[in-house]
């Protein structure tokens, strides 16, 4: 049972076209560089990538070429981006999260260990069930990588970034390998840092309205879509448990209706193929809200932390700035090392006067994307809601009706 989920290729057409979110990327109309994931396979402990592009820019040497990738491969393209000050005023796209299908397996294995307790039936469907959550979690998690590459292609500085292009057409491995103890503690340590220096700057009153205010809104917007994200899911696995309820409710009425021949018999049959049906529509309500909502709402809650830590970079940058302004001062009084100090002051501040530029730019560009994308999102999620709630509607006016030309 575990085989087929641990080995499984999803060439990813149309059933990955439904689970793609779009509105999650930048409106482009330049077709000039396209990137897709147009096929991944999952292996027992990772997932192989394609990722095709259509290019018609001259660095490419070809105008369309495919590369397999590996996730720790996108997430060091992330950390290249980070790591580079040039773009220290972009907002720079979340990174993809790990995939992660542990649940999914554990589910299975705990749905084989207890097989003995339920019917063929139950198990079957259970079965079907949990699959089924396994390659929706699959396409999430592909999904997201691409929107990851389409964010970068999309933006008109990132996509020319230099490792980019080696990400996108570089045939060979890139020999990315996962940190070790070592680089993992470093890693901890910067954070903590990070960490630190963060609400000390923080506490630093921004000589600009417009970022202080986005700030502000930055810090309680992250925290409501974080609240938000929590609740969708609880609402999701709500709908996910009265589908797998329906499961047993079909099953033991499907088992009395075969048991013995009864007055009743074709009266349980019916109400259990009635459950089942209504399974299938609740299973389809929790993979919609599941897509349309909770997956916008947790993507926007990591790209609203990538916005904070553009202002982090932003009043860091403010900061050093001010420093220079000091050391500058200090130097006119004791008329020492006057030319380094006005050098560094004039660097501070070009730097902080163009990331700023930059910022407010993808601020702007951030309200904008993330307005359309709740609009597209919740517009459709509402449509289909009103769909199976008309379908469950004449599913049981249905079933009502079968059932009174049944009764004598």
């Amino acid at each position: 049972m575990m085989d087929g989920m641990e080995d499984s290729q999803d060439l990813l057409a149309e059933d990955q076209g439904k689970t793609r979110t779009e509105s999650n990327v930048d409106l482009n109309t330049d077709t000039s560089l396209l990137v897709d994931i147009s096929d991944a396979l999952s292996e027992r402990d990772k997932v192989k990538f394609t990722v095709h592009t259509k290019t018609t820019l001259p660095e490419f040497s070809e105008s369309e070429f495919s590369v397999q990738r590996e996730h720790e491969e996108f997430i060091w393209l992330h950390t290249m981006y980070e790591e580079n000050e040039d773009y220290g005023g972009i907002i720079i796209p979340p990174a993809p999260p790990r995939p992660d299908f542990d649940a999914s397996r554990e589910k299975l294995q705990k749905l084989g260990e207890g097989e003995g307790t339920m019917t063929k039936e139950e198990f079957n469907k259970m079965k079907q069930e949990l699959e089924a959550e396994y390659l929706a979690t699959f396409k999430k998690t592909v999904a997201m990588h691409e929107v990851f590459l389409q964010r970068l292609a999309a933006h008109a500085t990132l996509r020319n970034d230099h490792n980019f292009r080696v990400f996108l057409e570089y045939k060979q491995d890139l020999n990315v390998r996962g940190k070790n103890k070592k680089e993992r503690l470093s890693g901890l340590m910067k954070f903590v840092t990070k960490s630190v220096d963060e609400v000390l700057v923080s506490g630093q009153k921004d000589v600009d309205s417009f970022f202080e205010h986005e700030k502000n809104f930055l810090v309680e917007y992250h925290n409501k879509v974080k609240d938000s994200t929590t609740k969708s899911d609880r609402m999701t696995r709500s709908h996910k448990d009265v589908a797998d309820t329906y499961i047993k409710i079909s099953g033991g009425l499907l088992g009395l209706g075969t048991i013995d021949k009864t007055e009743l018999d074709k009266f349980f049959i019916k109400i259990a193929e009635t459950f089942e049906k209504l399974r299938k529509l609740e299973a389809r309500v929790a993979s919609d809200e599941d897509l349309k909502q909770s997956d916008l709402l947790r993507y926007y809650m990591r790209d609203s932390s990538a916005a904070k830590d553009l202002l982090y970079r932003r009043m860091r940058a403010l900061v050093n700035y001010q420093n220079a302004n000091k050391a500058l001062e200090k130097a006119r009084m004791k008329n020492k090392d006057v030319h380094a100090a006005e050098r560094n002051q004039t660097e501070a501040c070009e730097k902080f006067e163009k990331m700023s530029e930059v910022a407010k730019t993808e601020l702007t560009d951030f309200k904008a994307r993330r307005v359309i994308a709740y609009r597209k999102n919740l517009t459709e999620l509402a449509e289909l809601e009103l769909k199976h709630a008309k379908a469950q509607v004449q599913l049981l006016r249905n079933t009502l009706a079968s059932l009174k030309e049944d009764m004598p």
